[in-house]
């Protein structure tokens, strides 16, 4: 009988690997373990548990007990974090540890940990046996392979329950490995290629797997419980700890990008704003990494279910030298739609960050409205400069308010400050900048564990820039944006557009344990108002289409995410009366929008990501597979040409998926322009796929429609002005 294999992940809040699987033809219970391969807990870790225990329940900001509930709650997402899948542990291990389902928090604060390790040893005993057998058999398993079969995968495996035996394990390990060969090879892969580069991936977790150690299996345990607090409170490791820094951020000298686990795959979480992967242009939010390659050609070496820190490491590098990255991009329908993206990595300079400037022309009627546009990356400042004293150290707020008096200068007729894609900073720079357009008072209130409130803002009265204002936001906007764009909302000082923020409002401490680190959640921003940044975010006062996918990116997509709630409002005074011109302000944006072509291919492009994003299965036929592909982008085509007819543009015949190649004689070419495939840029500057270069100036239709907005804002408070008067 021929024994079936799979890859499976182990995916925990450390940088553990994805571990890979194979069903061996023994019985579900059978498990053989030499003591000294056991892995027992380290001599500090009972302490370092009980304290644990202790900081999470007296300084978390939930003030959340470690109780019978939470132990079963635990239980739970440490069998999530070993087999997310469902597809290695049977109900019947599961069923082996029901007994101790709500005795958790009495063994943590105790200090005993045998519960947390014996369950991983019985995961990792197995483990390491079957992926031995995985490497021996892949070749006849993959030779034997019906890709004419009509059968498909399920992309909700969590929601399938445990096996209740091996046949029904066997199956859905069959039904991923098919999986994984025909990506790979309707991705271009060569079949004779296809079992080596499996057998290459698993061999090299192979050695992952020998890698861990108690350390690691700890902090698994640890964060299955430290992540019910919420999502952002995490132990880390003394190895972890070291590393906090390039653990997350490759913003040294790497590409610009903030990276997370996600099962099996290394996930793109954010793009450093001036970064080289910004600047680059091409990965995006949500894409997946499958593979690195070093220079421009270099092999690719492939980093699925790879440790986090160690994807970093091939992803970091010196100044000026070249990385390779094969992505699935985040609208990809299926894994086999994969891209290659070049990058030269650099250091992320403060000065490349800056604010900067810009006027655009709104047309009204008989006239041209002049708007100055400030777009802020992120809110930075020269820590060191003002320590030092120095006159003229680098800030936001201080970058803005020369932009803001050259604006005047020029005579504008109102301002937009875009925060689109701003993660957030300082929080000081927040607040100042928030000072820049009121006289006066408070701009954010943040409330510590203990329940006491702090308040910040402008203490005195000073001089502020009272014209026309917009602030532009989307659901990349977050924390110290959210803190500026609510208190802008707030005093009713000026007009928020865009897409609902990411909503990130808390703040983390790092407390010292006897071996590693808790990050922990200990405080909570609110907005004047009283509302909390959390959960929630800064919603529009009049929204557009979401151009990132809120299922995906956002506080509100983590798992145990704190709630949004209120506490007392701070009196503040309302310097317009925005409320009262929001309907009139919407049904002008409609009316505009509805005729748009840009904004109408938006939508038609969201409702095509909507419709992937809620597939239930993915085919394991190659010809239905291939067909869905093709389904795909014909729906994609049909929305180009459907916005370019719209504007007076010849359609295209042909367009590719990202990262295809196309030859030159694809496509009619009679004016020497670049052909079909060369990229273009859609709205608010994402990439829209492959198609030809546009025979129109680049417009950025989400900024033009904002500044229409606020000019609408303009004439309608005039008008209402001037009918009061009379």
């Amino acid at each position: 009988m021929t024994r079936l294999r799979i890859l499976t992940g182990l995916v925990a809040r450390l940088t553990a690997p994805t571990l890979v699987l194979s069903l061996a033809s023994a019985s579900a219970g059978a498990v053989t373990q030499t003591p000294d391969e056991i892995i027992a807990p380290g001599q500090n870790m009972a302490k370092t548990a009980m304290e644990l225990v202790e900081k999470l329940e007296t300084r978390h900001y939930s003030k959340r007990e470690f109780d019978d509930a939470m132990s079963s709650e635990v239980l739970d997402n440490y069998l999530d974090s070993l087999d997310p899948t469902r597809s290695f542990l049977y109900a019947d291990d599961v069923a082996r540890f029901e007994s101790k389902r709500y005795l958790l928090d009495d063994e943590f604060s105790e200090g005993d940990l045998s519960t947390g390790f014996d369950l991983f040893n019985l995961y990792q005993d197995r483990l390491e046996a079957r992926l031995e057998g995985l490497v021996e058999e892949l070749p006849e398993l993959v030779a034997s392979m019906d890709f004419s079969v009509e059968e498909s995968l399920s992309l909700e495996p969590e929601k399938q329950g445990w096996p209740r035996n091996e046949a029904e394990a066997d199956e859905r390990w069959r039904k991923s490995i098919k999986n994984s060969v025909l990506s790979l090879k309707i991705a271009g892969k060569a079949d004779e290629e296809i079992a080596p580069v499996l057998i290459k991936r698993y061999n090299n977790q192979l050695k992952r797997i020998a890698q861990y150690n108690a350390q690691d299996v700890f902090q698994v345990y640890a964060n299955a419980l430290s992540e019910l607090y919420d999502p952002h409170t995490n132990y880390l490791s003394p190895r972890t700890s070291e590393n906090f820094n390039i653990n997350m951020s490759l913003s040294l000298e790497g590409i610009g990008a903030v990276l997370q686990l996600q099962d099996e795959y290394t996930k793109v979480a954010r793009i450093v704003a001036a970064g080289p992967a910004d600047k680059q242009g091409e990965l995006q939010p949500s894409d997946r990494i499958l593979a690195v390659a070093q220079g421009e050609d270099g092999a690719f070496e492939d980093v699925l279910g790879w440790r986090l820190d160690e994807v970093v490491q091939l992803i970091r590098g010196p100044k000026g030298t070249t990385v390779r990255l094969q992505v699935i991009p985040a609208k990809a329908a299926t894994p086999d739609e994969q891209k290659v993206i070049t990058i030269v990595r650099n250091k992320v300079k403060l000065e490349e960050q800056s604010a900067q400037k810009e006027i655009i022309e709104v047309p009204r009627g008989d006239e041209t409205l002049r708007l100055g546009v400030i777009d802020i990356p992120t809110f930075y400042i020269d820590f060191e400069g003002m320590r030092r004293g120095e006159p003229d150290f680098k800030s936001t707020t201080r970058d803005v308010k020369r932009l803001l008096d050259e604006l005047m200068a020029e005579d504008v007729d109102g301002v937009i400050i875009d925060l689109r894609n701003n993660g957030g900073g300082s929080l000081q720079e927040a607040n100042d900048l928030t000072g820049l357009f009121i006289e006066y008072g408070p701009t954010v209130q943040i409330r510590h564990s203990s329940r006491k409130v702090f308040r910040d803002g402008k203490r005195l009265r000073t001089p502020y820039y009272d014209g026309p204002l917009a602030v532009m936001i989307n659901r990349l906007s977050a924390s110290a944006s959210e803190i500026f764009a609510g208190a802008i909302q707030d005093y009713q000082r000026g007009i928020v557009v865009g897409s609902q923020s990411f909503g990130k409002g808390t703040v983390q401490t790092l407390i010292p344990l006897p071996e590693g680190q808790l990050k922990l959640t200990e405080s909570k921003f609110y907005r004047i108002s009283g509302d909390s940044t959390q959960h929630r975010g800064v919603i529009p006062d009049v929204e557009f289409p979401d151009t990132y996918d809120s299922e995906e990116i956002g506080e509100s997509t983590l798992k145990h995410a704190l709630d949004w709630d209120q506490i007392t409002p701070v009196r503040h005074r309302k310097y317009h009366d925005i409320p009262s011109l929001v309907p009139y302000l919407m049904d002008l944006y409609q009316d505009r929008v509805r005729s748009n072509p840009d904004f109408i291919y938006l939508q038609d492009s969201l409702a095509l990501a909507e419709e992937a994003r809620n597939a239930e299965t993915l085919p394991l036929n190659e010809a239905a597979r291939k067909a869905l592909r093709e389904e795909r982008k014909a729906k994609s085509l049909a929305i180009e040409n459907k916005r370019r007819l719209a504007k007076g543009l010849a359609p295209l015949e042909d367009f590719l998926e990202e990262g295809d190649q196309l030859a030159a004689a694809d496509l009619p070419n009679d004016n020497d322009e670049p052909p079909a495939g060369a990229g273009q840029e859609g709205v608010d500057g994402a990439s829209i796929g492959s198609g030809a270069k546009e025979e129109e100036e680049d417009v950025d239709v989400l900024l033009m429609e904002a500044g229409n907005i606020l000019v609408d804002a303009v004439a309608a408070r005039s008008e209402m002005l001037a009918s009061t008067q009379r």
